[in-house]
């Protein structure tokens, strides 16, 4: 079986498109950054790929396709050998916690 395989932006970042001198973090981020350092033991199966702010991302696109860029993602490949992703937040914290074992996020 394969390890799913999560998507990150690098943890810093400028925006060309905002001038390129200010530096970001993305959120969403931030929020899997959080899970995967309080829940080490339930990320130990999860292949954790960070990658550059700026598109295209090549490992993204290898993975996921061009047009799913969005990160951050988690991508794994189902019993029928076809691609699984999730690249909008709740629906990827629902993977996690379904996938991996991880704590739901309360309402």
């Amino acid at each position: 079986m394969s390890r799913d395989t999560l998507f990150l932006l690098e943890h810093e970042f400028a925006d060309p498109a905002l001038g390129g001198q200010r530096v970001f973090y993305c959120r969403d981020c931030m929020i899997i950054e959080g899970l995967l350092a309080t829940f080490p033991e339930r990320a130990a199966d999860i292949e954790v790929v960070r990658v550059a702010w700026p598109r295209p991302r090549a490992a993204v696109v290898a993975a996921i396709g061009a047009e799913n860029q969005n990160l951050p993602a988690l991508a794994w490949t189902r019993e029928d050998g076809s691609a699984g992703f999730v690249n909008e937040i709740e629906a990827l914290l629902a993977a996690l916690a379904e996938r991996h074992g991880f704590p739901e996020r309360h309402p």
